[in-house]
C-alpha cells in the first residue's frame, strides 16, 4: 500500500456519519470543515491543477466525509488536495500526547547536524544557521540569492544529512515516499506544515520521528482566510501548532 492508500484505509473509519457542511478551494490552501466541528487544510498547488471548472456529481456541502476521503489515493490532483484536507479535518485534533510549540524546539537540532529542509520554511532558516553545521535548502524553483538548491537534489543530498525536515505537501503531490527512502539514514526526520495529518501509525515505518501540523482553533475565521488567498502567516491566531513524537 501507498502512503495515501494508508492514510485513507486509517481515516475510513472515523469517516463514518460524518458530514461536510462547508468546504473552500483557495489559491494557497484548501479547507474543510465536518458537521462534527472538525476542520483541517492541505496545500493548493494551484500551478499544477489543470484549468476548468471543478467536475463532480454531487456538491462537496452535504457530501458524506467517507465519500470525500476516497478520493485520497485519486489520480486527480486537486481531489487529492480537498480528500487530505478532510482526513485532517478528521484527524488533527487536540490529544494528551501532542506537544505545542514551534518544530525547531521540539526537533531541536544540534551543533554538528547537516539540515536538509525539502520546501522553503522561512522562519526555521535564520534559526538553523545559527545553530547547525551546514543548511541545505531543496525548493520546486530554486533561487540562487537564497542558496536554495533544486528539488530533484534532495535524492542525491538528503543521505548524507543528519537530520530532514520534509515539507508535508510532498503528501499531496506523491513525493514523499521517495524522500522518506532519502532520508532513512538521517538521525531525525520531521514532516512539516499546515497539510501534516498527525497520525503517528501511518508515518512511523518511513522512519519519521516527528510530525509538526496545526490543530484548528477557529474554523470560521480559517475558511475566511482560505477564500480570500490566505497563506500560514495569516493562520496565527487561528490554529494551535502541535507536534507528534514517533516511535521508528
Amino acid at each position: 500500500m501507498t502512503i495515501l492508500e494508508k492514510l485513507k484505509a486509517h481515516t475510513s473509519g472515523k469517516a463514518e456519519h460524518v458530514r461536510v457542511i462547508d468546504a473552500r478551494i483557495g489559491f494557497c490552501y484548501t479547507a474543510v470543515l465536518l458537521d462534527n466541528g472538525g476542520a483541517g487544510v492541505a496545500y493548493t498547488f494551484r500551478d499544477d491543477i489543470p484549468p476548468g471548472c471543478l467536475f463532480r456529481e454531487k456538491p462537496l456541502v452535504g457530501e458524506e466525509a467517507s465519500r470525500v476521503i476516497e478520493g485520497i489515493a485519486s489520480s486527480d490532483l486537486l481531489e487529492r488536495t480537498i480528500a487530505i484536507a478532510a482526513a485532517n479535518a478528521l484527524i488533527n485534533e487536540e490529544s494528551d500526547d501532542l506537544i505545542g510549540g514551534d518544530t525547531l524546539n521540539v526537533l531541536s537540532p544540534e551543533k554538528d547536524d547537516i539540515v536538509g529542509m525539502v520546501g522553503y520554511f522561512g522562519p526555521f532558516v535564520p534559526v538553523l544557521k545559527q545553530r547547525v553545521k551546514e543548511l541545505r535548502i531543496f525548493e520546486k524553483v530554486p533561487r540562487k540569492a537564497l542558496g536554495l538548491y533544486p528539488e530533484k537534489k534532495a535524492y542525491e543530498l538528503l543521505p548524507s544529512c543528519t537530520v530532514a525536515i520534509i515539507t508535508s505537501t510532498s503528501i499531496i503531490n506523491q513525493t514523499f515516499e521517495p524522500l522518506a527512502e532519502a532520508a532513512r539514514n538521517c538521525r531525525m526526520v520531521a514532516l512539516v506544515g499546515s497539510s501534516t495529518p498527525l497520525v503517528k501509525e501511518v508515518f512511523e515505518p518511513y522512519g519519521v520521528d516527528l510530525l509538526s501540523g496545526i490543530v484548528i482553533t477557529n474554523p470560521k475565521e480559517i475558511l475566511r482566510i482560505v477564500s480570500e488567498c490566505g497563506g500560514t502567516r495569516h493562520f496565527r491566531g487561528h490554529v494551535k501548532k502541535v507536534n507528534a513524537v514517533c516511535s521508528r
